[in-house]
Protein backbone atom coordinates (compact mmCIF):
# COMPACT_ATOMS: atom_id res chain seq x y z
CA UNK A 1 0.00 0.00 0.00
CA UNK A 2 1.29 3.80 -1.05
CA UNK A 3 2.36 6.15 1.93
CA UNK A 4 1.71 9.07 0.72
CA UNK A 5 2.22 12.05 3.42
CA UNK A 6 1.86 14.77 1.35
CA UNK A 7 -0.36 17.92 2.35
CA UNK A 8 -1.30 20.65 -0.38
CA UNK A 9 -0.46 23.53 1.67
CA UNK A 10 1.00 24.49 4.87
CA UNK A 11 -2.17 25.92 6.44
CA UNK A 12 -3.52 22.55 5.89
CA UNK A 13 -1.18 21.33 7.52
CA UNK A 14 -1.49 23.19 10.32
CA UNK A 15 -4.59 23.54 10.39
CA UNK A 16 -5.69 20.96 13.97
CA UNK A 17 -2.92 22.30 15.90
CA UNK A 18 -5.15 23.83 19.03
CA UNK A 19 -4.81 26.01 21.72
CA UNK A 20 -2.51 25.11 24.52
CA UNK A 21 -0.45 22.46 22.00
CA UNK A 22 3.05 21.68 22.92
CA UNK A 23 5.49 22.30 19.69
CA UNK A 24 8.87 21.58 19.40
CA UNK A 25 10.27 24.01 16.58
CA UNK A 26 13.40 23.29 14.04
CA UNK A 27 15.97 26.22 13.43
CA UNK A 28 19.22 27.48 14.89
CA UNK A 29 19.32 30.99 14.67
CA UNK A 30 17.64 31.80 11.94
CA UNK A 31 18.71 29.03 9.53
CA UNK A 32 16.61 26.02 9.11
CA UNK A 33 13.71 27.94 10.89
CA UNK A 34 9.58 26.44 9.02
CA UNK A 35 8.29 29.90 8.26
CA UNK A 36 5.57 28.47 6.40
CA UNK A 37 4.88 26.50 9.14
CA UNK A 38 5.08 29.43 11.56
CA UNK A 39 3.47 31.77 9.27
CA UNK A 40 0.40 29.14 8.48
CA UNK A 41 -0.05 28.71 12.57
CA UNK A 42 -0.13 32.52 13.06
CA UNK A 43 -2.89 33.11 10.64
CA UNK A 44 -4.79 29.85 12.09
CA UNK A 45 -4.83 31.94 15.53
CA UNK A 46 -3.39 29.16 17.85
CA UNK A 47 -2.22 30.69 20.95
CA UNK A 48 -1.32 29.40 24.48
CA UNK A 49 1.49 27.44 22.73
CA UNK A 50 4.40 25.98 24.56
CA UNK A 51 6.73 25.87 22.79
CA UNK A 52 10.59 24.03 22.90
CA UNK A 53 13.37 25.39 20.10
CA UNK A 54 17.14 26.69 20.33
CA UNK A 55 16.18 30.19 20.77
CA UNK A 56 12.73 31.97 19.67
CA UNK A 57 13.99 33.30 16.46
CA UNK A 58 14.52 37.34 16.00
CA UNK A 59 12.32 40.41 16.07
CA UNK A 60 9.72 40.08 13.33
CA UNK A 61 11.37 36.40 12.16
CA UNK A 62 11.17 33.08 12.90
CA UNK A 63 8.90 32.04 15.95
CA UNK A 64 9.28 35.92 17.16
CA UNK A 65 6.22 36.38 14.74
CA UNK A 66 3.90 33.97 17.06
CA UNK A 67 5.47 36.04 19.86
CA UNK A 68 4.58 39.63 18.81
CA UNK A 69 1.15 38.34 18.26
CA UNK A 70 1.19 36.49 22.30
CA UNK A 71 0.60 33.73 20.79
CA UNK A 72 3.68 31.83 23.17
CA UNK A 73 2.92 30.53 26.71
CA UNK A 74 6.31 28.93 27.47
CA UNK A 75 9.66 28.93 25.79
CA UNK A 76 11.97 25.92 26.58
CA UNK A 77 15.35 27.68 24.86
CA UNK A 78 19.32 27.58 25.15
CA UNK A 79 19.73 31.07 23.29
CA UNK A 80 17.49 34.37 23.57
CA UNK A 81 19.37 37.04 23.51
CA UNK A 82 19.00 38.35 19.61
CA UNK A 83 14.98 39.08 20.86
CA UNK A 84 13.84 42.15 22.47
CA UNK A 85 10.44 41.25 22.60
CA UNK A 86 11.13 37.79 24.29
CA UNK A 87 13.46 39.93 26.75
CA UNK A 88 10.28 42.43 27.38
CA UNK A 89 7.57 39.25 27.52
CA UNK A 90 9.99 37.59 29.92
CA UNK A 91 11.26 40.41 32.46
CA UNK A 92 7.39 41.90 32.48
CA UNK A 93 6.02 38.55 33.79
CA UNK A 94 4.46 37.67 29.60
CA UNK A 95 6.28 34.61 29.03
CA UNK A 96 7.65 31.57 31.13
CA UNK A 97 10.95 30.72 30.43
CA UNK A 98 12.33 27.40 30.99
CA UNK A 99 16.63 27.85 30.16
CA UNK A 100 18.13 24.68 28.96
CA UNK A 101 21.90 23.83 27.70
CA UNK A 102 21.92 23.41 24.54
CA UNK A 103 23.52 20.07 23.81
CA UNK A 104 21.17 19.11 26.90
CA UNK A 105 18.20 20.67 24.94
CA UNK A 106 18.77 18.79 21.70
CA UNK A 107 19.23 15.53 23.19
CA UNK A 108 16.12 15.74 25.69
CA UNK A 109 14.40 16.06 22.10
CA UNK A 110 16.51 13.06 20.63
CA UNK A 111 15.56 11.15 23.86
CA UNK A 112 11.97 12.03 23.91
CA UNK A 113 11.70 10.78 20.50
CA UNK A 114 13.60 7.50 20.93
CA UNK A 115 11.48 6.49 24.02
CA UNK A 116 14.09 7.16 26.49
CA UNK A 117 12.67 8.69 29.56
CA UNK A 118 14.97 9.95 30.85
CA UNK A 119 19.15 10.59 30.84
CA UNK A 120 21.92 11.45 33.36
CA UNK A 121 24.76 14.08 31.74
CA UNK A 122 27.52 16.25 33.56
CA UNK A 123 26.06 19.29 31.84
CA UNK A 124 24.53 21.90 34.41
CA UNK A 125 26.10 19.93 37.41
CA UNK A 126 27.12 22.35 40.05
CA UNK A 127 25.06 25.23 38.99
CA UNK A 128 21.35 26.52 39.17
CA UNK A 129 20.71 24.29 36.08
CA UNK A 130 20.80 20.90 39.24
CA UNK A 131 20.48 23.01 42.04
CA UNK A 132 17.29 25.06 40.94
CA UNK A 133 16.52 28.54 41.13
CA UNK A 134 16.60 29.41 37.78
CA UNK A 135 13.78 32.18 37.69
CA UNK A 136 11.15 30.78 35.06
CA UNK A 137 8.64 33.66 35.58
CA UNK A 138 8.82 37.13 36.53
CA UNK A 139 5.50 39.36 38.26
CA UNK A 140 5.30 42.63 36.49
CA UNK A 141 7.65 44.39 39.38
CA UNK A 142 10.11 42.08 38.43
CA UNK A 143 9.73 39.87 41.20
CA UNK A 144 10.81 36.29 40.63
CA UNK A 145 7.55 34.22 41.21
CA UNK A 146 8.43 30.83 39.94
CA UNK A 147 11.54 29.44 39.36
CA UNK A 148 13.39 26.06 38.59
CA UNK A 149 13.28 22.91 40.72
CA UNK A 150 16.30 20.92 41.95
CA UNK A 151 17.10 18.10 39.91
CA UNK A 152 18.43 14.67 40.88
CA UNK A 153 22.13 14.39 41.34
CA UNK A 154 24.19 10.82 41.16
CA UNK A 155 27.69 9.56 41.26
CA UNK A 156 28.94 7.22 38.33
CA UNK A 157 31.91 5.67 36.72
CA UNK A 158 32.19 5.24 33.48
CA UNK A 159 35.51 4.61 32.91
CA UNK A 160 36.52 3.98 36.25
CA UNK A 161 36.57 7.24 36.87
CA UNK A 162 33.82 9.12 39.57
CA UNK A 163 31.53 12.06 38.64
CA UNK A 164 27.91 13.52 39.83
CA UNK A 165 25.07 13.70 37.11
CA UNK A 166 22.70 15.28 36.84
CA UNK A 167 18.95 13.68 35.82
CA UNK A 168 17.62 15.05 32.38
CA UNK A 169 14.04 13.93 31.78
CA UNK A 170 13.64 13.58 27.64
CA UNK A 171 11.21 15.96 26.08
CA UNK A 172 7.93 15.16 24.01
CA UNK A 173 5.84 17.38 22.31
CA UNK A 174 2.17 17.53 20.26
CA UNK A 175 3.68 18.55 17.44
CA UNK A 176 6.98 19.54 15.76
CA UNK A 177 7.92 21.76 13.39
CA UNK A 178 10.82 21.77 10.38
CA UNK A 179 12.71 22.66 7.55
CA UNK A 180 14.09 20.47 5.21
CA UNK A 181 15.96 20.73 1.80
CA UNK A 182 14.38 17.14 0.53
CA UNK A 183 11.82 15.11 1.50
CA UNK A 184 9.95 12.67 -0.57
CA UNK A 185 6.42 11.39 -0.16
CA UNK A 186 7.26 8.70 2.19
CA UNK A 187 8.38 11.68 4.92
CA UNK A 188 12.62 10.59 4.58
CA UNK A 189 14.27 13.98 4.83
CA UNK A 190 17.82 15.55 3.71
CA UNK A 191 18.76 18.38 5.69
CA UNK A 192 21.04 21.41 4.78
CA UNK A 193 24.24 22.15 6.91
CA UNK A 194 23.41 24.32 10.23
CA UNK A 195 19.50 23.05 10.14
CA UNK A 196 20.62 19.48 11.07
CA UNK A 197 22.04 20.97 14.49
CA UNK A 198 18.17 20.83 15.88
CA UNK A 199 15.74 19.76 13.03
CA UNK A 200 16.27 16.18 13.47
CA UNK A 201 15.42 15.72 17.42
CA UNK A 202 13.07 18.67 17.71
CA UNK A 203 11.19 16.21 14.80
CA UNK A 204 11.91 12.97 16.73
CA UNK A 205 10.08 14.67 19.51
CA UNK A 206 6.41 15.73 18.21
CA UNK A 207 4.11 12.91 18.28
CA UNK A 208 2.94 14.35 14.71
CA UNK A 209 5.87 15.74 12.85
CA UNK A 210 5.20 18.38 10.08
CA UNK A 211 7.79 18.82 7.50
CA UNK A 212 8.05 21.76 4.86
CA UNK A 213 10.56 21.39 2.41
CA UNK A 214 12.17 23.10 -0.27
CA UNK A 215 11.97 20.14 -2.77
CA UNK A 216 9.69 17.16 -2.86
CA UNK A 217 10.91 14.30 -4.39
CA UNK A 218 9.13 10.35 -5.66
CA UNK A 219 10.32 7.62 -3.03
CA UNK A 220 13.18 6.24 -3.87
CA UNK A 221 14.62 9.29 -5.46
CA UNK A 222 17.13 10.29 -2.23
CA UNK A 223 20.09 7.69 -1.77
CA UNK A 224 19.35 6.21 1.81
CA UNK A 225 22.55 6.59 2.67
CA UNK A 226 21.86 10.46 2.23
CA UNK A 227 18.70 10.38 4.47
CA UNK A 228 19.37 12.51 8.00
CA UNK A 229 16.06 11.71 8.82
CA UNK A 230 13.98 8.63 8.03
CA UNK A 231 10.05 8.78 7.48
CA UNK A 232 9.19 7.00 10.45
CA UNK A 233 9.25 9.63 12.53
CA UNK A 234 7.40 12.23 9.65
CA UNK A 235 4.19 12.42 9.78
CA UNK A 236 2.84 15.21 7.10
CA UNK A 237 5.22 16.76 4.49
CA UNK A 238 4.43 19.90 2.49
CA UNK A 239 6.93 21.26 -0.31
CA UNK A 240 7.24 25.36 0.11
CA UNK A 241 10.08 25.35 -2.94
CA UNK A 242 13.47 26.59 -2.63
CA UNK A 243 12.70 30.32 -3.60
CA UNK A 244 11.46 30.95 0.10
CA UNK A 245 12.74 33.86 2.03
CA UNK A 246 15.85 33.07 4.56
CA UNK A 247 17.07 35.72 6.23
CA UNK A 248 20.58 35.87 7.94
CA UNK A 249 20.49 36.82 11.29
CA UNK A 250 23.84 39.07 11.74
CA UNK A 251 25.94 40.47 8.74
CA UNK A 252 29.51 41.05 9.45
CA UNK A 253 31.25 42.03 6.22
CA UNK A 254 35.32 43.59 6.03
CA UNK A 255 36.06 46.94 4.34
CA UNK A 256 36.74 46.60 0.52
CA UNK A 257 41.12 46.32 -0.15
CA UNK A 258 41.88 49.95 -0.10
CA UNK A 259 38.94 51.44 1.83
CA UNK A 260 39.85 53.31 5.25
Amino acid sequence: MAIDKTFSSADEAVADIPDGATLAVGGFGLSGNPMALIEALLESGATDLSVVSNNCGVDGWGLGLLLAAGRIRKMTSSYVGENKEFARRYLSGELELELTPQGTLAEKLRAGGSGIAAFFTRTGVGTLVAEGGLPQRYDADGNVVQASSPKEVRTFAPGGVENEYVLEESIVTDFSLVHALRGDRHGNLVFNKATRQFAPPAAMAGRVCIAQVEELVEPGEIDPDQVHLPGVYVHRIVEVGPDIEKRIEKRTVRAAEGEV
